[in-house]
């Protein structure tokens, strides 16, 4: 079986909004470090979601 390269692994789910919303109000409420804020918004699609926002994309969720 030959291996798998990334194009044949699954894609990630398209950003959601209201759990991008979510971990920016954690940091606001100083509940999560800056740190990991970042990390949960590059995660979860914030650049794909601003991406297709200034393209003019409709954002799926």
């Amino acid at each position: 079986m030959p291996p798998l390269d990334s194009a044949d692994m699954d894609p990630r789910p398209p950003p959601d909004p209201a759990k991008l919303l979510g971990f920016w109000m954690e940091w606001e409420r100083a509940e999560t470090p800056p740190g990991r804020v970042m990390s949960n918004l590059k995660t979860g699609g914030l650049r794909e979601l601003l991406e297709a926002l200034v393209e003019g994309r409709p954002v799926a969720s």
